[in-house]
């Protein structure tokens, strides 16, 4: 989200248009949508200021906050699988966001063996022919 526009710039627009110039004009001169413009000086008339709006959410509200405690349960818990994990978490949490966060802390958990049967073909392969 981009930031919003600077107080001295909302005050400069809001005293061009009360001094008598056209929206169109400021806009152009200023390069802020005439929409935006208009938000700015109703704004203006209701409240009698043009701040940005301050304290609001940006994105959503995260599960998970305390990393240390999830990393501490992951490495409790990393036998289980991410919807097992999902259970066991104190709060209600999906899968899906077990498997982000074990993704964002570096928790790697592999669950095959070390050879593949194709590998094992293929070195059993290589020693005969040697």
């Amino acid at each position: 989200m981009p930031a919003p526009y600077s107080l001295d710039l909302r005050q400069k627009a809001i005293a061009a248009i009360e001094s008598g110039q056209s929206k169109v004009v400021v806009s152009q001169l200023l390069g802020i949508a005439r929409s935006t413009l208009t938000e700015w000086h109703n704004q203006y008339r209701s409240k009698g200021e043009v701040a940005p709006k301050q304290g609001y959410q940006q994105g959503h509200s995260h599960k998970i906050t305390d990393w240390h405690e999830f990393r501490a349960f992951a490495e409790a818990h990393g036998e289980k699988t991410q919807a097992e994990m999902a259970q066991l978490w104190p709060d209600a949490i999906s899968e899906d966001t077990i498997g982000r966060a074990l993704k964002r802390i570096g928790f790697t958990r592999k669950k095959r063996r070390i050879s593949t049967p194709n590998e094992t073909r293929k070195n059993a392969k290589l020693t005969t022919l040697s």
